[in-house]
Parts: C-alpha cells; sequence; structure tokens
C-alpha cells in the first residue's frame, strides 16, 4: 500500500495536467499551439528513428562527460579549499566573481576558445554544473565534526584515508545536494549550448523545427527534454540511495526516537 501511494503521489499531478492540456487544446486552430494530440501522434516519427541516434544520444554522451567532469573538479578542488581556511581567503573573491557570470554569457567565447565542435558544448556544461558541487563540497568539508577530526587525529589517519573516510564520507549529504542541483543545469546548458553554431543536438534539432514552421515537432523536442529531466532524476535519487544509504538510515532511526 506504500508503494502504491508513492506511485500515485509521484504521477497523480503529471496525469492532471496532461489531461487539462489535452481537453483544453482539442479543438485548438492556433498555429503555434497545435492540440496535445497532434503533438503526441508526432512524436514517434519524429524521434524514434535516425534523430535518436544522431541527436539524442550525442546529447546526453556530452552532457554525461561534462556533467561527469564538473564533478571530479568540484569534488576534488572543494574538499582542499574547505580544509585550509587560508586557501578558502585568498580564492573566495575569485570563485564569487566567476559563479556570478551566467555559463550562457560564456559559450561566444568558449566558441572562439574551442571551436563550434562538442568540445564547447561540454565546456560550457562544465561551466555551469561546477558551481553547485564545489560550495556544497567546500561547505561540507567546513561543518566536518571536530570530534571526528580529532579522532582522526589521535589514531594518526592521514592522506588519502583521512580524505576518504573523513572529509568525504562527512561532506557526501551536502556534496550529492550540489549534484542534484547541477544536473537540472547541465540539462539546460546542454540546451543552450546546442542551439549556438551546432549541427547535431536536441536543441539543435528543436530550432530547425522553429525555424522550419514545424510547431507540433517543436513541441516534442519539448516534451522530449521534460520527460528526459524525469527519467535523469530517477536514476539520481536511485544512485542516492545507494551513495547515502547510511545517512537515510541514520535519519530514519533518529525519527523512530
Amino acid at each position: 500500500m506504500i508503494v502504491l501511494r508513492r506511485v500515485g503521489l509521484a504521477i497523480g499531478l503529471p496525469v492532471v495536467l496532461v489531461a487539462i492540456w489535452w481537453f483544453a487544446s482539442a479543438g485548438s486552430t492556433e498555429f503555434y499551439f497545435p492540440p496535445l494530440s497532434k503533438i503526441v501522434g508526432a512524436f514517434p516519427a519524429t524521434w524514434f528513428g535516425e534523430r535518436m541516434v544522431d541527436d539524442v544520444l550525442p546529447s546526453l554522451l556530452r552532457l554525461a562527460i561534462g556533467y561527469l567532469a564538473a564533478l571530479v573538479a568540484g569534488i576534488g578542488l572543494g574538499i582542499p579549499i574547505g580544509a585550509n581556511q587560508t586557501l578558502r581567503a585568498v580564492v573566495e573573491p575569485l570563485f564569487e566573481f566567476l559563479r556570478a557570470i551566467p555559463p550562457p554569457v560564456l559559450v561566444p567565447i568558449l566558441m572562439l576558445v574551442a571551436g563550434i565542435g562538442a568540445t564547447m558544448k561540454i565546456l560550457v556544461i562544465i561551466s555551469g554544473c561546477v558551481w553547485p558541487v564545489l560550495l556544497n563540497t567546500v561547505a561540507g568539508v567546513r561543518a566536518v565534526d571536530e570530534v571526528l577530526t580529532d579522532t582522526c587525529a589521535s589514531y594518526r589517519i592521514r592522506g588519502g584515508s583521512r580524505v576518504w573516510h573523513l572529509m568525504i564520507r562527512s561532506a557526501s549529504p551536502q556534496i550529492v545536494a550540489g549534484a542534484r542541483q547541477a544536473l537540472s543545469i547541465g540539462i539546460i546548458l546542454m540546451v543552450i549550448s546546442e542551439m549556438f553554431a551546432a549541427s547535431s543536438g536536441i536543441g539543435f534539432t528543436v530550432i530547425q523545427f522553429k525555424d522550419g514552421f514545424r510547431i507540433p515537432q517543436m513541441w516534442t523536442g519539448v516534451i522530449l527534454l521534460g520527460l528526459l529531466g524525469v527519467l535523469l532524476a530517477s536514476l539520481f535519487r536511485l544512485a542516492e540511495r545507494h551513495v547515502l544509504g547510511w545517512y537515510h538510515g541514520i535519519r530514519a532511526a533518529e525519527k523512530e526516537r
């Protein structure tokens, strides 16, 4: 019953919204807002074929590379910065300046530096995804329990063991929170990067449909991006339960007290 209740709560609102859209647009004669039935009918022919290989998969591959690179860079830089107060004081003004720059503004600059290929698109994704991970890692490392720090010092746990078992373990809830934020940012930047001087990708294809006044197909691209967002969020939630199983177990035990 609990599982069914959770599933019902998860899909209840989307089902209601889709039903409202379906019936509200059923008699639409607006060129730019076609009936949902027409959009759904155009979906399979638009995406289940060559575009899945030529556009969808390359987009997801660039997203995966940029996202994983941002995770590595954010965690790798965040640990020493969070652990060293002097280093944090030195780099904090620079970080405040850089993170205030919207990543889409960097697209023309990155095009000049890296060209218009996949490298530019990956760099755009990294430039936006790295900040939530980096800042949450710094905050998580700063908040490590002093008792645990003293215990590691007493047992002479140093080097990689100290970083892995103390810092990363203690900061992992905040790191995962930053990674969750970075995923949604990465999907947005994936689309934006493909709208500039691109020859493939979901964003490029949506723009092509718009320029060709193929409005139902354009809307199928919007729906596809929404479905991909839901799928990636669900996969992330499964990974989070595995990585933070110990953390959720502690919280559940505390609630039962």
